[in-house]
C-alpha cells in the first residue's frame, strides 16, 4: 500500500557565499519514514534539515507539506531567549492541559524543567529543545544530533521512544548504534548531491563504497579515453586538420568534464606516534574515595592500569566519570586512599569542554601559541612528531582550508573544534591518551579513523564516552560509574559489560561491589550477582518486579491524561492532527500497560511459588 508523502522538496537550489550547496535537489519523506541523514562534516546536513523545516529560504524550488502535517525541528544550538525556565521553553507551544508531556519527557531525558535558562548548560538547553519536540509530537520530526550531551541511559530512553513512535522522522547522528537500531532508509549528501536508499544505516557503508567504486571506474575510463584522444591529437591531427576539428573539440569537452568533477573529501590525515615506552604500571589506585560535600563521587575504589590497557569509563551524566579520570591522571587528589603514577608517562589530554583551545584565537594562533608544539622563533611552524611543519600544511591534514586557518576558533562547528584539538594532541608523541568525550560532533569517517588509530596505539588509553559502538570497538575493559559512589571494573566493552551485568543499564539500587584490580578477577562477579536468590527470582527479575508498580502507575497516569484530552468533543474537528497523535499515544500506552501488568503477574507468581 502506497504511503502518503508528508514532505516533498522539488528542484531546490541554494547558494551561500557564491558556492552552491544544493542544485536541483528533490526528495520525498513519506508516512512512517525513519530516515538517517548522513554526510561529511560541512556537507550541508544541517542546512538541508533547515530547508526541510522551512527555516531557510531557497533560491529556487518548492517545499510542500502533506495535509495537516506539522514539522518539528530540534536544532543543535536552540534559542531560548525570552523564556525564564527550560520548562517554559519546552511547553511554549502546548496548551496548559498538555504541559504534563514536558514533565514526562524531562524524566526520560534527565533534566529539570524548572532550571533557569540563564544558568542552564549547553547540554541542558539541547535536552529542553528535544523535550519540546517530543512533547509537541509533530507529523514530521527533524532531529539534528539529538544524542549529543545525553548519557547512555537517556540515549536508550530516547531510542525506545523513537522505536515506538509511528511519526516520520529524519535523524542526523554520529552514534552508529543509535542509527543502526532506528533507521529504515538513508539520505546521503555527497558533494551537493542527495541520494536515497531504502535501507537503514547498517547498509550505508556498503552502498557508499559501491557507488565510489563505480565512480572510480568511470573516472579511470574517462582518463584512458582522454589519454588516447590526446595522443591522436599530437600524432595525427596535422594531416587531417580541417576534417577532425570536431574530434579536437570532443577532447576539450572530455577534459572539461573531468575538470568539473568534484573531488571527494578525504579523511583527516591523523596519526598517533607512541613516545618512549612507559613503565609497565601506568596507574595504581588503592582504596580511593572522593566526595564533594554530602555527595559521594567514588568510594573505596581500586584499580591497576597496565601499559597497553584501553579502559572506558561509562555512567550517567554527573556520576563522576571525569572526576575519577582526573584523579587517576594525577590532576586531582583523592580524599582517602593512594594513587601512584608510573614512570616515563607522556600524557595527551582531550578535554570534553575544549578548554585547551581559546575561542578568541585564530586556528593559526591556537596552534603556534602552544609552547609544547610551536617552533621557537618561527610564528608559522609547529613541531609535528619531531619534524617542523608549516602550520597551514598541518591544518590541511585535518581538513581545514587556508582561509579557515586565519578564522577565529569561535567560528568553527563542534566537529571542527574536535578535529582542531585532535590536531594539537597528535602533534607530539605520547604514551597515555586521556580522552573525555572525544566522539561528540565527529562525522562517521573521522570516528572510524580515530577508532583504528586507538586500536593500533601501543600506549594506554583512558576513555570517557557515551558512544556504545565506539566503546565496543576500542575498550578492552570498562569501568561502570552509576553515580551511587560505586565503581566496578568489567572485562571488554559496552556489550560485554551488559552481558556480565545481566541487564540493560545502570541502577542506583545496585549494591556496591568493590572494583577488581584485574579484569580476570572481575569476570567472575556477574555469576555471583545473577545467581538465583531465595525468592526464586534472578537479580534482574527481582529488580524488575520492584520497578514495575511505579511503571504501571506512570502509564495509568498518562492514559488518564490522554483520556481527558480526547474527551473534548470538539478536538477532532478543531485539531485533527492532535486528535490523531493523542489517539496513537493512548493506544501505545494501553498496550504497554497490558504488557507491564502481565509481566508483573508472571514475576509475582514465580516469586510466590519459590
Amino acid at each position: 500500500m502506497a504511503r502518503a508523502p508528508v514532505l516533498q522538496l522539488s528542484d531546490i537550489s541554494l547558494t551561500f557565499g557564491g558556492n552552491p550547496v544544493f542544485d536541483g535537489l528533490s526528495l520525498v519523506v513519506q508516512e512512517g519514514d525513519r530516515v538517517a541523514l548522513v554526510g561529511r562534516n560541512g556537507s550541508g546536513k544541517s542546512t538541508l534539515m533547515k530547508v526541510m523545516a522551512g527555516l531557510v529560504e531557497t533560491d529556487r524550488g518548492s517545499r510542500v507539506l502533506g495535509p495537516g502535517i506539522t514539522v518539528g525541528y530540534m536544532e543543535q544550538d536552540p534559542d531560548l531567549s525570552g523564556f525564564e525556565t527550560l520548562g517554559d521553553f519546552a511547553a511554549s507551544q502546548l496548551d496548559a492541559a498538555e504541559s504534563y508531556k514536558v514533565d514526562m519527557v524531562a524524566e526520560g531525558l534527565k533534566f529539570d524543567p524548572s532550571t533557569p535558562v540563564a544558568t542552564a548548560s549547553g547540554g541542558e538547553r539541547r535536552r529542553a529543545a528535544l523535550a519540546k519536540l517530543l512533547a509537541e509530537a509533530p507529523g514530521l520530526m527533524l532531529l539534528d544530533e539529538p544524542t549529543n550531551h545525553l548519557d547512555i541511559e537517556a540515549i536508550a530512553w530516547l531510542e525506545e521512544e523513537l522505536r515506538l513512535t509511528k511519526t516520520a522522522f529524519v535523524l542526523i547522528s554520529h552514534d552508529r548504534a543509535f542509527l543502526n537500531h532506528l533507521t529504515r532508509a538513508t539520505l546521503w549528501i555527497d558533494r551537493g548531491e542527495v541520494r536515497r536508499q531504502e535501507q537503514g544505516f547498517e547498509a550505508f557503508e556498503e552502498w557508499r563504497d559501491k557507488i565510489w567504486d563505480e565512480e572510480d571506474q568511470q573516472r579511470h575510463k574517462l582518463n584512458r579515453k582522454i589519454k588516447a584522444e590526446a595522443r591522436w591529437a599530437v600524432e595525427g591531427i596535422s594531416a587531417r586538420r580541417k576534417r577532425n576539428m570536431g574530434r579536437v573539440r570532443a577532447l576539450q569537452d572530455l577534459r572539461a568534464e573531468r575538470a568539473s568533477q568534484i573531488k571527494r573529501q578525504g579523511t583527516a590525515a591523523m596519526e598517533l606516534e607512541v613516545a618512549e615506552k612507559s613503565g609497565k604500571r601506568v596507574v595504581e589506585a588503592d582504596h580511593i574515595s572522593k566526595s564533594f560535600g554530602d555527595r559521594v563521587i567514588v568510594r573505596d575504589f581500586s584499580i591497576k592500569v597496565a601499559r597497553g590497557d584501553r579502559i572506558a569509563f561509562v555512567g550517567p551524566n554527573g556520576a563522576g566519570k571525569t572526576t575519577l579520570l582526573k584523579m587517576l591522571t594525577g590532576e586531582m587528589g583523592p580524599d582517602t586512599g593512594t594513587i601512584k603514577l608510573g614512570t616515563k608517562l607522556d600524557m595527551a589530554v582531550f578535554d570534553q569542554t575544549r578548554s585547551n583551545i581559546r575561542e578568541d584565537l585564530t586556528l593559526w594562533e591556537a596552534m603556534t601559541s602552544d609552547k609544547e608544539i610551536s617552533v621557537s622563533g618561527k610564528a608559522d611552524q609547529v613541531m609535528v612528531r619531531g619534524t617542523p611543519k608549516h602550520v597551514v600544511g598541518y591544518l590541511k591534514d585535518f581538513l581545514f582550508s587556508e582561509a579557515q586557518a586565519r578564522a577565529p576558533v569561535a567560528s568553527l562547528s563542534g566537529g571542527e573544534k574536535a578535529r582542531l584539538l585532535l590536531a594539537k594532541i597528535m602533534a607530539k608523541p605520547s604514551n597515555v591518551l586521556v580522552l573525555d568525550e572525544p566522539t561528540n560532533d565527529l562525522d562517521i569517517e573521522t570516528l572510524d579513523l580515530l577508532q583504528e588509530l586507538l586500536t593500533d596505539f601501543e600506549g594506554t588509553v583512558l576513555l570517557v564516552s557515551h558512544d556504545r559502538d565506539f566503546i565496543d570497538r576500542v575498550a578492552t575493559q570498562t569501568v561502570a560509574v552509576p553515580g551511587d559512589g560505586s565503581a566496578t571494573l568489567y572485562a571488554g566493552g559496552w556489550s560485554d559489560y551488559l552481558a556480565q551485568r545481566g541487564d540493560s543499564g545502570f541502577s542506583s539500587e545496585k549494591p556496591h561491589v568493590k572494583a577488581a584490580t584485574k579484569p580476570e578477577a572481575k569476570a567472575e562477579k556477574p555469576a555471583q550477582k545473577t545467581a538465583p536468590a531465595k525468592s526464586g527470582l534472578s537479580f534482574t527479575e527481582k529488580h524488575r518486579l520492584e520497578a514495575l508498580p511505579a511503571e504501571i502507575e506512570r502509564l495509568e497516569a498518562e492514559i488518564t491524561k490522554l483520556g481527558e484530552l480526547l474527551a473534548d468533543p470538539e478536538l477532532f474537528t478543531r485539531e485533527p492532527v492532535k486528535f490523531k497523535k493523542a489517539t496513537e499515544m493512548l493506544s501505545q500506552r494501553q498496550e504497554a500497560l497490558m504488557a507491564a501488568e502481565e509481566e508483573w503477574l508472571t514475576l509475582e507468581e514465580k516469586n510466590s511459588d519459590a
